[in-house]
């Protein structure tokens, strides 16, 4: 019986970092909900644990960020913000750094998996038309979301979920990290400067063509208000699931928007996937296989390092789940490192982060193709630098 609880542990774990079980049909929603399953069907736990095992709070913090970004998105909000910021773009240089600037800034307030899925393929669009390689650009793209999201509890699932475990306020999350974010964007744009020579050039050159989207200026208005609202929220202290709840409720208080348009958008797998990941977690810690690692977690350096690698093994979230239950006395410093190390950890190969798939696939539709190895030599460098910093800043 130990044997096959070992067995059903493994193989899930295997399933939520390949993303799949081979010969099934099965995404990682689904792998954490059936490890999680069988496991009950086991007797490693019963419902009444797995139910309580659930962090309803994250839950909650996650849906709302989701409803919030799916209003902007149907309103036209993200094809505004990158049309209005390619009007200052005259290079492929300019482009760059503005296009590292805006979908890092904007995947620190909303979350980077919805940033990335918006903005690739117009980022993809928009360099075909004006005959640039696309590779560097998306890259840049992909690397910003995942490190601007750094900055902020709402700036991806894993902060959400560190958020919950710790208790940092939404502030002082933000003066903590938001340097550190600003600080690893620099660096992206350093070494795609470096990596890419057709990136280089200053001259003016290029003739960017206005995006075509729908802009839906009531339902803009109303949720960029309501958004600014709870970002207020979150800075006066205001519980941010509580806040994030209500902003959410208003937003879905419509005359004009079909509520199946918005909740379509909610990526409930994800909601799914955390639920099982949740119940999962909780199985593994009564089964005692946390034991034999709490050695490798004590001290900062390690707890990064272990962080970093754990992260691309099982994924980001799945790590954070079950690195917080490892670390003796967490102190904030700890859950900073954590939150960053799981992050910018998504960089280091194409399989690290959610964000990365989603360009590798947008850009295999279009004929172009981002080979792991191409992503590698530049997410292996850019990982090193900016956990590098994340050591030095965080432990300084």
């Amino acid at each position: 019986m130990i044997i096959l609880h070992y067995l059903v542990i493994a193989l899930t774990y295997v399933g939520l970092g390949l993303g799949y079980l081979p010969g099934l049909h099965m995404n990682r929603a689904t792998i954490a909900l059936v490890g999680s399953s069988l496991l009950m069907a086991l007797g490693v736990l019963d419902l009444k644990t797995a139910w309580g095992a659930i962090d309803y709070k994250t839950l909650v913090f996650l849906f709302g960020m989701m409803v919030i970004s799916a209003n902007l998105a149907t309103a036209g909000f993200f094809q505004l913000s990158l049309d209005y910021l390619m009007r200052y773009v005259r290079s492929p240089f300019g482009l760059m750094v503005v296009l590292t600037g805006g979908s890092g800034a904007l995947s620190a307030l909303f979350l980077n998996d919805t940033i990335a899925l918006i903005l690739t393929p117009l980022v993809l669009g928009l360099t075909v038309s004006l005959k640039l390689n696309p590779i560097p650009y998306l890259l840049a793209l992909a690397g910003a979301t995942n490190i601007g999201s750094v900055a902020t509890l709402s700036g991806n699932p894993q902060n959400i979920l560190i958020g919950s475990f710790s208790g940092i306020s939404y502030l002082d999350f933000a003066k903590a990290l938001t340097p550190l974010a600003i600080a690893g964007l620099i660096v992206q744009i350093g070494w795609l400067w470096w990596l890419y020579p057709e990136v280089r050039s200053l001259q003016p050159t290029l003739k960017p063509e206005h995006l075509r989207y729908r802009v839906f200026k009531p339902l803009l208005t109303k949720s960029l208000l309501i958004t600014v609202g709870l970002l207020a929220a979150f800075l006066a202290g205001i519980p941010i699931a509580e806040a994030t709840f209500i902003a959410a409720g208003l937003l879905l208080l419509t005359r004009r928007v079909k509520p199946k348009r918005i909740l379509h958008q909610v990526d409930w797998d994800l909601l799914l996937m955390f639920s099982g990941l949740f119940i999962l977690t909780e199985g593994v810690q009564k089964l005692g296989l946390l034991n034999g690692f709490a050695q490798f977690v004590h001290d900062p350096l390690s707890i990064l390092g272990v962080t970093a690698l754990l992260s691309n093994l099982v994924s980001n979230v799945p790590a954070v789940l079950l690195l917080h239950h490892l670390i003796p006395h967490p102190d904030t410093r700890t859950w900073l490192l954590l939150a960053a190390g799981s992050t910018l950890a998504g960089n280091l190969t194409l399989l690290g982060s959610v964000a990365n798939l989603i360009v590798a696939e947008a850009v295999a539709k279009q004929g172009y193709r981002l080979t792991f190895w191409e992503h590698l030599r530049f997410g292996v460098p850019l990982t090193a630098l900016t956990l590098g910093l994340t050591y030095f800043w965080i432990m300084s």
